[in-house]
């Protein structure tokens, strides 16, 4: 397998580890991550949004976004940029809490 795809590979198995603390599902099935840039030299740029824009736990997410993507070998320096553009997500985003709150 390709070095670098092996890299994104382990990058999106650490943000599936990840879970925004008032929702049991992690933030990459959830569709927060929108974008994931690795550069060759290891810098990697991450746009992802949040379930609302005044989330209480932006600064845990993004910390821990950041600390277990840096651990993947070959990332050297994570950007954390939060973005509410597209919207879609956000409505996929109140999609699922409905349906939790349907089950629960």
């Amino acid at each position: 397998m390709n070095e670098f795809l092996e890299i994104e590979e382990n990058i999106v198995r650490m943000l599936k580890t990840v879970f925004d603390p008032e929702i049991p599902v992690n933030i990459y099935d959830l569709g927060l991550i929108y974008k994931i840039d690795l550069a060759e030299d290891g810098k990697l740029k991450l746009d992802m949004t949040l379930t609302a824009p005044n989330c209480p736990a932006v600064d845990f997410i993004v910390e821990d976004v950041r600390m277990k993507v840096e651990s993947v070998e070959g990332v050297k320096e994570v950007d954390v940029n939060i973005v509410f553009e597209p919207m879609i997500a956000n409505i996929v985003v109140l999609t699922f809490n409905f349906q939790l709150s349907t089950f629960n």
